[in-house]
């Protein structure tokens, strides 16, 4: 079986690379406004919000949305 996910525009990405590249981008004022998540507002950190996000999968799917949109050139 072939492992390989080539339509997966996510494969290969972890999801701390993910929060290190979207805050990086927008910082966390801007990534706070953007999705309203409580660790990205209140004293955030990647570590905090990479706890909050792989427990919580709608929370980690709309920062894999922002993700994608972002890395095409979308604001």
């Amino acid at each position: 079986m072939n492992n390989e996910q080539p339509k997966n525009p996510l494969h290969g990405v972890t999801l701390e690379m993910i929060l290190v590249k979207l805050v990086e981008k927008y910082g966390w004022e801007e990534l706070g406004r953007r999705i309203t998540i409580k660790c990205f507002i209140d004293d955030p950190s990647i570590k905090s919000s990479l706890k909050f996000l792989r427990k919580t999968p709608w929370a980690r799917k709309k920062v894999e949305e922002l993700y994608l949109k972002s890395s095409k050139g979308k604001p």
